[in-house]
């Protein structure tokens, strides 16, 4: 089984004048716009006051005319009254937590400031040159973990004192860039006395001497680290490997570091593990550290620890496998005193977790997961029996305790609708309704109501559709904000990313790995059954103007259809897609990533079946098949999928006389994220479309 989304479309390249600011938005259309879209408030970090009583958040906005954001810190009531913006400097400001009720500690211009709930009393806490990344403060206050970044030279050499205007680099190994940047330095978390709320600056560096990083690149937070309850201890998150060992594997741990004796204790591994040697060219699916014995050790990612309220036992996230980036993300329960370690027998991955209230005896730990393409809410209790605690067509995003020890602090957005925070209040379990505990939802922010409530959304629609190999997928069927009964519309077919995001994790352990190996396989097929399926039966779809588009995985498939779609489409788009895998296998940085998928490096001669098969249905191996125009997008510092896969598709189409477009950005990564340049890649695909798929 497998999700695909269907976007039925009035394509339109409107463009609407909007007046920055949450209160004066003004669209004159009730459609949505790039304009529009960058005109909402993006909601960050949010945490409950240790009373319960407030809630405190961050917010972006986005200067389209400024091209940039600006962070600010809000608060409210539990129940969503007498919000207020705390900030207003020019600066960004970040990063909010409660110290305790009445103070908050947050970061600004790279230092940690704290301030009163209403704005007042500002004080800087830090003196560290603006060098400030990351902060978490103990429980008894007395001591801070402060993230701060070091120069790092163990793959990318220092350039010589005397030739300070030399931009070269040299270097000397893999994993020398990462997503986006140049390696030349990692993220180390310091320890620092607290006296009163001044923060002092004997620093006490947790990795002294270690070449690794903590947080883990490349979207690793504080949320890697935890305070024991008796703040003398510390768990963090950390991948002990450098260079082409590091590129090859995903074996994080999870440490335990020693305020006292300046000790660390490996959680996952015995202290005399050793790792087995690998051939960095193979998948390391069939090799010793993935061999049943050696899964014991906690090989693959295991991250974010959370401590229990008592100290007795600390829970992560964990995968089993190691090199395997989408493996189950599982929920691991270790006991301090045993060192015993328990995993939640769960049928689909934990994307986050928290700590039940202890007295609630009914749960243990709540989570989210995904299931037939929603996040939703769940808990465990100490048998290991999971309840569902919310069945809706949304993601939920985050979830905390809210402090008051009955409710759940939580972020949820959906198709329809941007991040908003709520109040989940979960039930005794006596009332359900499908096997779902009946919970009280309560939303408690609406930061984007005044321009939410000039939009007019299309419905969204569930369709199972057969597959060719006699399964079932589900389609989500996105109807156009203007539709009109017995009217037919342009339809997209929207490709996945991942490619595991493809194959969801949603919908059990088999499809998901099912999909690696397979690129070319039967999942082209079930996006063509989706489409075929919607041209077919669909009355409201006109199956002589169907687009395809995706972006990273969903970019590659576009460029696979092209050369493989009979005539299906009139218009293709592709964002950040792989065009040509031999090339794509070693212009990634993450080794492992690619490993992984394709089984073997292409100049392998033992390679496997799925290696072959892999390098074999390439897409660019299939260009004289295309022809129908197409659309490339790329960011050239996007170092996961190279930019050269963007130019190369785009050269081809060229050359074989195929119209097509490039939008190439120069200071872009995997996503396009700075205001203007969103706005140029809406309006260019919009008017891609428009060009093909009018009538």
């Amino acid at each position: 089984m497998v999700a695909v989304m269907l976007m039925i479309t009035g394509t339109t390249n409107a463009q609407n004048d909007v007046n920055i600011g949450k209160s004066n938005i003004k669209l004159g259309s009730h459609m949505m716009t790039p304009e529009a879209l960058w005109a909402m408030g993006r909601i960050g970090g949010v945490e409950a006051s240790p009373d319960g009583h407030k809630i405190v958040f961050q917010v972006g906005y986005y200067s389209v005319k400024a091209n940039k954001s600006h962070q600010v810190i809000c608060v409210m009531d539990a129940d969503g009254k007498n919000r207020r913006q705390l900030t207003t400097s020019s600066k960004n400001e970040t990063d909010p937590t409660w110290l305790d009720n009445e103070t908050i500690a947050y970061i600004s211009d790279g230092e940690i400031w704290a301030m009163k709930p209403d704005g007042s009393d500002r004080k800087q806490l830090s003196k560290m040159d603006g060098k400030v990344e990351g902060f978490k403060f103990s429980p008894d206050h007395s001591k801070v973990i402060i993230l701060q970044s070091i120069p790092f030279h163990d793959i990318i050499k220092k350039n010589p004192d005397d030739l300070p205007k030399a931009t070269g680099r040299h270097v000397t190994d893999l994993m020398y860039r990462h997503w986006d940047h140049y390696v030349e330095s990692i993220q180390h978390p310091f320890i620092y006395s607290v006296s009163g709320n001044d923060i002092g600056t004997d620093a006490i560096d947790i990795l002294e001497g270690e070449p690794y990083e903590c947080p883990m690149e490349p979207f690793g937070g504080i949320e890697q680290l935890a305070w024991s309850p008796d703040s003398k201890t510390i768990a963090y998150t950390c991948r002990k490997k450098t260079g082409t060992d590091y590129a090859v594997s995903t074996d994080s741990d999870i440490y335990l570091y020693n305020i006292g004796t300046r000790k660390t204790t490996n959680l996952c591994k015995p202290a005399d593990y050793k790792a087995p040697v690998c051939d960095p060219t193979k998948t390391l699916k069939y090799q010793a550290v993935n061999a049943p014995e050696n899964l014991k050790n906690n090989v693959g990612y295991d991250q974010n620890p959370q401590f229990s309220s008592d100290g007795k036992y600390i829970a992560w996230l964990s995968m089993e496998r190691d090199g395997y980036e989408a493996d189950l993300n599982r929920l691991c329960i270790y006991e301090m005193a045993t060192g015993t370690k328990r995993y939640i027998d769960w049928k689909s991955d934990v994307e986050s977790f928290c700590w039940a209230p202890q007295k609630d005896k009914s749960a243990l730990l709540y989570f989210l997961s995904v299931w037939h393409g929603c996040n939703n809410m769940y808990s465990v209790n100490w048998k290991g029996e999971v309840k569902q605690l919310t069945e809706t067509w949304d993601d939920w995003t985050s979830l905390q305790l809210a402090n008051d020890g009955k409710r759940i602090l939580a972020t949820r957005q959906s198709l329809s609708a941007p991040t908003d925070i709520y109040m989940v209040t979960p039930g005794d379990g006596k009332s359900k309704k499908n096997d779902v505990i009946e919970t009280k939802i309560q939303q408690i922010s609406f930061e984007n109501k005044n321009i939410l409530d000039q939009l007019t959304f299309g419905k969204v629609q569930q369709r199972w559709v057969k597959t060719s190999d006699g399964k079932e997928e589900l389609v989500w069927i996105v109807l156009p904000a203007n539709y009109e009964e017995g009217k037919k519309y342009p339809t997209l077919l929207f490709c996945e990313g991942g490619p595991q995001s493809h194959g969801l994790p949603g919908f059990g352990q088999e499809w998901k790995e099912e999909i690696s190996g397979d690129w070319t396989g039967q999942c082209m097929s079930d996006y063509l059954a989706a489409i075929d399926d919607a041209a077919q039966n669909l009355p409201f779809v006109d199956k002589d103007r169907l687009g395809a588009v995706g972006a990273s995985f969903g970019g590659f498939s576009v460029y696979y259809l092209a050369g493989h779609h009979n005539k299906r489409f009139k218009a293709f788009i592709s964002h950040d897609g792989a065009f040509n895998l031999e090339s794509m296998y070693t212009d990634t940085e993450e080794v492992f990533f690619s490993n992984w998928e394709y089984d073997d490096a292409y100049w392998n001669k033992d390679r496997t079946a799925n290696a072959s098969r892999t390098y074999e249905n390439s897409p660019h191996k299939f260009v004289d098949k295309w022809d129908t125009p197409i659309l490339c997008i790329h960011g050239e510092k996007d170092y996961r999928i190279v930019y050269n896969q963007g130019m190369g598709a785009f050269n081809a189409a060229r050359l074989r006389g195929i119209p097509a477009e490039l939008l190439i950005f120069p200071d872009e990564n995997h996503w396009v994220l700075k205001p203007q340049n969103g706005i140029l890649w809406q309006r260019t695909f919009f008017d891609f479309l428009d060009k093909y798929l009018k009538p």
